[in-house]
């Protein structure tokens, strides 16, 4: 049985105030932890109805075998699976050079831990290995954004500064191109896009803020071929469709 502390322990990660105090998440299924320990992300503490195999992660981590019902009440999910993870937070330490040459997504003010937890499993499938975000963006170690990144969340890095300050520095200091996702912007189908640059997501009610948007260099738009009346696309889907694009013509 577990004790009541770990218990405390794991209910108050739910809120990101103790999860930053603490520097831990919780990752709740054998695919998820699987991918978390292999990936070398700090385990402190593993639960588990059962025996299972782990990867061997070279450190001493706490696992305890506890009753389905026990699970069931520490639990995040509404089907809880059989294993639960508590993780240390990865240390990710950033400067706007490591965006040079390189493509990148900017999320501004994005508040779905879904549509979060999207764009980050899409950025890995593209390759696409920092997003930095507004500090108004849903946190990236909400329970809900780690399972829904399926791992991914091990493998790209994930800053939160203040966008409008980056952007000025980046493109003053490199000259590198900022795209904006917009209604009004250029049909992506017909635009020969370059290999690098910075691709920024806007808030799912309002998109991008002005702020942000005085900063943003060429603007694009996923055109509607439907005569209905669909105002816009979610945007996770929007993500997939112009992360698709950018890599449409890089070789993996």
């Amino acid at each position: 049985m577990i004790g009541q502390a770990k218990k405390k322990l794991i209910s108050s990660l739910s809120q990101k105030k103790y999860r930053d105090k603490n520097g831990l998440f919780v990752a709740e299924g054998p695919k998820l932890v699987n991918d978390l320990l292999e990936a070398g992300v700090q385990a402190e503490i593993i639960i588990s109805t059962d025996n299972i195999s782990l990867p061997e992660t070279g450190r001493s981590v706490i696992t305890e075998i506890i009753p389905p019902r026990e699970l069931q009440k520490i639990s995040f999910l509404k089907t809880p699976q059989n294993i639960l993870g508590v993780f240390r937070k990865p240390e990710a330490p950033f400067h706007p050079d490591q965006l040079t040459d390189k493509l990148s997504l900017a999320l501004d003010g994005i508040q779905d831990p879904g549509n979060m937890g999207t764009i980050i499993r899409l950025a890995d499938w593209f390759g696409i290995s920092t997003i930095v975000c507004s500090e108004d963006t849903v946190d990236c170690f909400n329970p809900k954004v780690v399972q829904a990144s399926m791992g991914a969340i091990a493998r790209v890095k994930v800053i939160y500064t203040d966008l409008p300050a980056l952007f000025q520095q980046t493109s003053s200091d490199s000259g590198m191109e900022i795209f904006g996702t917009f209604m009004d912007g250029e049909n992506i189908y017909a635009l020969d896009l370059p290999p690098s640059g910075i691709i920024v997501l806007g808030n799912e009610g309002s998109g991008i803020r002005p702020e942000t948007t005085k900063h943003i260099t060429r603007k694009v738009a996923i055109p509607s071929f439907s005569a209905g009346g669909m105002e816009s696309l979610n945007v996770g889907i929007a993500a997939a469709i112009v992360c698709s694009e950018f890599r449409r013509t890089t070789s993996p």
